[in-house]
């Protein structure tokens, strides 16, 4: 297994750290694989692979770099640059498109576990990259990017409180599979048979992305580390779900977005960071539908999580399978 020995002081200044770039390789890794985890990826899919595999058929040299890139137990490390933290999507591209042309070669040799194809030993590989990943955040990332956003401030509120809980152990031990806390300052990353790395006094990121997949490390020479890893799926199901026209016109839209988030419990800060309302208004509609009886809410350990109740959940469903 492949394993990262940490000192103290390197956890304690672990941060979280939203990157629009992770979020776009993660989309484009999705589109590649076609692989969907839940039916918000399916549809999402549904909409997208078309326009995708488009565009790299009248492409085919770009396809063969991702193909490489993607390869099957690394990916080649100048398509996903250490994220900093506080960047645009466009810094952050540029660092793809800065890339040597020598290291982008050596990284995909090093993806491929094997020799490099003749057609990929050219020098434009990072604008290549970089040009991709620009059309499937302009395509498919940017268009609905604030609501993404929110639900990967979400999946931080909620890791932050569960460190307040068990520590950072109990968040090292559930970013994605393949990672736990090991103790003696020893931090599982993933369970491939890699050697292990000493990033003690280096900076330590932990950076989530919603496309389900099972997510990435990086790094930067001994500076700067990061894990990459899929936020929590309640969450990340529900980034593109509208909210039914008749539900809306019944208890206002904006209440009738926090009954149907509600598919599994969830915070009031959750809720917050996963709609965009104030933190009041959203206290306000939680109010109303618990007076009507639509939600109920428990506490676990100092969070107070709100569900529906079962007349929440026939509310829900007959709105959603009935015609608008």
């Amino acid at each position: 297994m492949g394993w990262w020995l940490l000192d103290a002081d390197t956890l304690a200044r672990s941060r979280f750290v939203i990157s629009p770039l992770a979020e776009t390789f993660a989309c484009l890794r999705l589109l590649h694989l076609a692989a969907p985890t839940h039916p918000g990826e399916r549809e999402w899919l549904h909409t997208h692979l078309p326009a995708y595999r488009a565009r790299l058929a009248r492409d085919p040299m770009t396809g063969l770099l991702i193909r490489a890139g993607l390869g099957r137990d690394w990916i080649a490390d100048f398509l996903t640059p250490t994220p900093r933290g506080g960047e645009t999507f466009a810094e952050e591209v540029a660092r793809v498109r800065a890339a040597r042309p020598a290291d982008a070669r050596a990284h995909l040799t090093l993806s491929l576990a094997g020799p490099l194809p003749a057609a990929l030993d050219r020098d434009d590989l990072p604008e290549r990259a970089a040009a991709l990943l620009e059309w499937v955040w302009e395509e498919t990332v940017r268009p609905h990017w604030e609501r993404r956003r929110r639900v990967l401030e979400a999946d931080v509120l909620a890791r932050t409180a569960r460190m307040g809980l068990g520590g950072w152990a109990g968040v090292l031990d559930s970013l994605r599979p393949g990672t736990r806390w090991l103790g003696e300052s020893r931090f599982q990353v993933n369970a491939a048979a890699y050697p292990p790395r000493d990033i003690s006094g280096a900076e330590l990121v932990l950076v989530p992305v919603t496309a389900q997949r099972q997510g990435w490390v990086s790094w930067e020479g001994r500076e700067r580390y990061a894990v990459v890893y899929p936020c929590a799926g309640a969450l990340a199901g529900q980034a593109e779900r509208p909210v039914p026209a008749s539900l809306g016109a019944l208890l206002g839209p904006a209440r009738a977005s926090v009954l149907t988030l509600l598919d599994s419990p969830l915070s009031t800060t959750q809720l917050t960071a996963l709609t965009g309302q104030t933190l009041g208004s959203v206290g306000r509609h939680l109010k109303v539908l618990r007076e009507s009886a639509l939600i109920s809410r428990r506490r676990a350990g100092r969070s107070v999580l709100y569900s529906r109740t079962a007349a929440g959940e026939v509310l829900v469903e007959a709105a959603r399978v009935s015609p608008d």
